[in-house]
């Protein structure tokens, strides 16, 4: 069997501030940006850039009970782990970028780890795994 996690479906508020975000503070590329008029809503899809496979499907909120989930995905946990080759190249980018990053880097034994938010406020690792 031969499987692989693709998607992974954050919901926002709205398409284009969220688009804003992962492509101009992260640096995410924009793989696909379609009008879907049965449901009346977009297909958008972003993921970071590099040989990974896994991308983000930002889904607007279509109800009221959708958008109190909006930024508490994981009620405050971190959401999802961004992996990278450079933590500091990447950290110092999007600090400047204004990322907001609410723990400070830390080295661990799996590697170098910084916690920041979302435009909404859902949790990211930044992570360099070590080697080995």
């Amino acid at each position: 069997m031969v499987q692989a996690l693709s998607l992974v479906a954050v919901v926002v508020e709205d398409y284009d501030p969220a688009i804003a975000f992962y492509v101009e503070k992260l640096g995410f590329e924009l793989v696909e940006d379609s009008y879907q008029p049965s449901q009346d809503k977009r297909w958008v899809v972003v993921r970071p850039r590099g040989d990974g496979q896994a991308s983000i499907l930002l889904a607007r909120a279509s109800n009221a009970r959708q958008a109190g989930f909006v930024g508490d995905q994981t009620g405050g946990r971190v959401f999802l782990f961004l992996s990278t080759d450079d933590f500091w190249r990447d950290y110092d980018l999007y600090r400047a970028r204004g990322v907001e990053f609410v723990r400070d880097p830390k080295v661990e034994d799996y590697g170098t780890v910084a916690v920041f938010k979302d435009l909404y406020g859902n949790l990211w690792d930044l992570v360099e795994f070590a080697k080995g």
